[in-house]
C-alpha cells in the first residue's frame, strides 16, 4: 500500500520561508515521479513542481525561482523548499506520486495516483 505523508507547514511572514517534507512508504522515488501541488479556499488545485525519476525539475512559473523540489533517496522522501513566501501562496499543499518514472504532462492532477493528506501553509502580510 502507497502512503505519502506531509508535514513542515504552518504560518510564516511575508518573506519567510518553509521546508515541506514527503515521507513516501511503498514506492521507490528513485524510479517513480513526484510531485507538489496546492489548493487555496474555493480554487482549484493546481501544480507547484515536479521531480522526475532521474531528478530532473519542473515548476509552475509563479514560484520559479523561490521553491525547490528535492529528494533524499535514502529517506524515500521528497522535500518542497519555499523562500521568499508571499500571502499568494497561503494553500494546503499535497505531495503525490506518479506511476511512471516521467511525465510529460506532470502538471495534470490526472498524473498522479497517490497523494497525500495535505498541509497547510500559511503566510501572513
Amino acid at each position: 500500500q502507497v502512503q505519502l505523508v506531509e508535514s513542515g507547514g504552518g504560518l510564516v511572514q511575508t518573506g519567510g520561508s518553509l521546508r515541506l517534507s514527503c515521507a513516501v512508504s511503498g514506492r521507490t522515488i528513485s524510479t517513480n515521479a513526484m510531485g507538489w501541488f496546492r489548493q487555496a479556499p474555493g480554487k482549484d488545485r493546481e501544480f507547484v513542481a515536479a521531480i522526475s525519476w532521474s531528478g530532473n525539475t519542473n515548476y509552475a512559473d509563479s514560484v520559479k525561482g523561490r521553491f525547490t523540489i528535492s529528494r533524499d533517496k535514502a529517506k524515500n522522501t521528497v522535500y518542497l523548499q519555499m523562500n521568499s513566501l508571499k500571502p499568494e501562496d497561503t494553500a494546503v499543499y499535497y505531495c503525490a506520486t506518479n506511476p511512471s518514472r516521467y511525465s510529460g504532462s506532470y502538471y495534470l492532477t490526472s498524473e498522479y495516483d497517490y497523494w497525500g493528506q495535505g498541509t497547510q501553509v500559511t503566510v501572513s502580510s
